[in-house]
């Protein structure tokens, strides 16, 4: 730290209890001044010698005989009146940072001019500013946080100017040229701390991280913090993500338990405003502050009931980079007295965000550009598409959710290419799961936003196996998973479904139902047994589309022992099932048209009929390839 000793006599002020200061010399002292709540007993001679303003309250007080003066309002209260009386009598007195504004202010409120004498104090301190103080890199965050008090007389003589001009153009300057110590307590790079792979035995000089200047800022009062950051904004130079990560950083040192998604309990107008000025700080380049930390701005933002400005402003930029965000950022709490546990609303507003995205064109701010779907790139639709999923798998575990709020926001990101629908199969799931009590209509409803030809062959393991889902889905997956099977063994592509299945797929037409009775309608979105779900098992396993699915039929049968009464009535049931609605018999009726059945026999079982139907699909198709 740099500083200043003014004088050569000793200093020989003295105290008599807290509020009386006197100097201890021989002569009388002939003057009480008043500096604050402080009584100083001093001569006039040497005061009067070097400040204008105490020449004129003086003479007004010889007028009135009266020989005590005040001077309750200087700036520095008695603690910088004593550093100019010590500077008047020529006694020691040291100038550092912390205590020449106060000292220059002080002057000031004197009018301890050159006028008044050569080499007055006024003069002195500048001299000590400009060649010491505003050169040094730490000096000047520590004089400008002292201005604070001082307004506005720090103000008025523009020290706060000049310490905002020093501090933004040391850190806009190139970091090759950083020579002066900095605080920097966060990971550096393996270059800096001798662990570089490349490294060869030679000391090279260290590198200065492009971000050197932010912890040292986080020092500073919010209002402080503001100025310098626009001052450095206004210089240019310094990339937009550096000015994001200095927010990040503030945020993190001046909000107590905002890494946690939080804001402590404190003092809630303090911390209002601080949020409110870091949005208003934030750059206007997409990805100048990581998604993360937006995401927790806007957590504490509606912790702290900022206004529905800067609330907005953040759920647009963060609705910009959403790709960028993980479930975990956007757990956010519902506010106290509502029935969810997250605030789905928020998450909703801000994938609709994504999907219309409003950006300013640049210039001209009362028009908005609305980014329309088709120029999000499919990346980033994929990324939410699984963000979304995540998400919510979790919010699925609220046992107050409602389905509505749960399939409105699964729907705003149904039209997004997803190779695979296992995030969205383990969403519905776990919803399922956790509101057992959810009627036969919502559980299709809930269905149906999940495509059963993208699930994993792990998830269509799981999904046969689930009660928990509706009879219609089980036989969908059984049905994909099978025809994956075969066209895999047979090295061809899935061949197209028939209406009739085609209907059974969620938000499909149910055109070819309309011969099946309310019961059995019922009855195929009821939730499967366990009998159940083996006869199905055992039923499409008749539905060989290789050539070796008939032998294999035959094995079956051969081998199959005794079933029980409740499998035998679970197996009655499905086959009616399947008979009601046709499955299997219209299943390859397009296919059928292009060659000739050569299955007459008529006395088989549905399941056996369709065997045989499958069996020789293939054959028909090979000839008409042929032909």
């Amino acid at each position: 730290m740099k500083f200043m000793k003014l004088g050569s006599k000793p200093d020989s002020f003295q105290a008599d209890g807290d509020n009386i200061r006197y100097v201890a010399t021989e002569l009388a002292t002939d003057i009480v001044i008043n500096a604050g709540d402080v009584k100083f007993y001093l001569h006039k001679f040497p005061l009067l010698s070097k400040s204008a303003r105490l020449q004129k309250l003086v003479a007004n007080t010889n007028e009135e005989n009266n020989d005590e003066i005040y001077i309750q309002d200087i700036p520095g209260g008695p603690v910088a009146f004593e550093i100019c009386a010590k500077f008047c009598y020529s006694m020691t007195v040291t100038l550092n940072a912390y205590n020449v504004v106060a000292a220059r202010c002080a002057a000031e409120y004197l009018e301890m001019y050159e006028t008044v004498e050569k080499g007055n104090l006024i003069y002195k301190i500048e001299v000590f500013l400009n060649t010491s103080i505003f050169r040094s890199w730490k000096d000047s965050i520590i004089v400008l946080q002292t201005t604070k008090s001082l307004l506005p007389w720090s103000e008025e003589i523009k020290v706060v100017s000049h310490c905002l001009d020093s501090i933004a153009s040391k850190a806009s300057i190139d970091t090759s040229k950083v020579d002066w110590s900095y605080t920097y307590n966060r990971k550096k790079l393996p270059s800096e701390n001798g662990n570089d792979p490349h490294w060869n035995g030679v000391r090279k000089q260290q590198t200065v991280p492009w971000d050197w200047w932010v912890e040292d800022l986080c020092e500073l009062h919010i209002d402080s913090f503001k100025r310098v950051l626009t001052t450095i904004k206004a210089k240019g130079g310094i990339p937009a993500d550096v000015i994001g990560e200095s927010l990040k950083a503030y945020a993190m040192r001046r909000l107590p338990g905002f890494s946690k998604g939080m804001v402590q309990c404190g003092d809630v107008l303090k911390n209002r405003s601080l949020v409110e000025t870091i949005v208003w700080l934030l750059p206007t380049e997409k990805g100048s502050a990581p998604c993360s930390f937006l995401l927790m701005l806007l957590k504490a933002a509606i912790l702290l009931e900022c206004r529905e400005m800067g609330r907005r402003e953040l759920m647009r930029r963060i609705g910009q980079q959403l790709e960028e965000a993980t479930v975990t950022d956007l757990l956010i709490r519902a506010s106290p007295g509502e029935a969810t546990i997250y605030d789905v609303d928020t998450v909703q507003n801000l994938v609709e965000e994504f999907v219309m995205q409003d950006r300013s064109a640049p210039g001209e701010n009362e028009f908005q550009v609305i980014r329309s779907p088709q120029f999000v790139p499919e990346a980033s639709k994929l990324m939410v598409a699984k963000l979304v999923d995540g998400y919510l798998a979790e919010i699925a575990r609220d046992p107050n959710l409602p389905l509505s709020k749960f399939v409105d926001l699964a729907e705003m990101v149904s039209g997004f290419p997803r190779p695979s629908h296992d995030g969205l199969y383990r969403a519905i799931d776990m919803y399922l799961k956790e509101h057992p009590g959810i009627s036969k209509s919502e559980k299709k409803r809930i269905c149906r936003l999940m495509d059963c030809k993208k699930l994993s062959p792990e998830a269509c393991m799981h999904a046969v196996q689930n009660e928990r889902l509706p009879l219609r889905v089980v036989v969908q997956v059984l049905f994909f998973e099978q025809v994956r099977a075969a066209t895999s063994s047979a090295g061809s592509s899935t061949p197209d479904l028939a209406g009739s299945v085609r209907t059974l797929l969620p938000g499909g037409s149910h055109g070819s139902s309309r011969s099946a009775t309310t019961n059995t309608e019922d009855e195929w979105d009821a939730v499967p047994t366990t009998e159940e779900l083996k006869a199905l098992k055992g039923e499409l396993a008749t539905l060989r589309l290789g050539a070796g699915g008939g032998r294999e039929r035959s094995g079956n049968e051969l081998n199959d022992g005794p079933k029980s009464n409740a499998e035998n009535v679970a197996a009655s049931k499905v086959k009616g099932l399947l008979m009601s609605k046709k499955i299997f018999s219209k299943l390859w009726l397009s296919k059928e048209k292009l060659g000739e059945n050569s299955s007459s026999d008529t006395s088989e079982s549905p399941g056996s009929a369709n065997a045989e139907e499958t069996k020789s699909t293939p054959s028909r198709s090979r000839r008409h390839s042929v032909s």
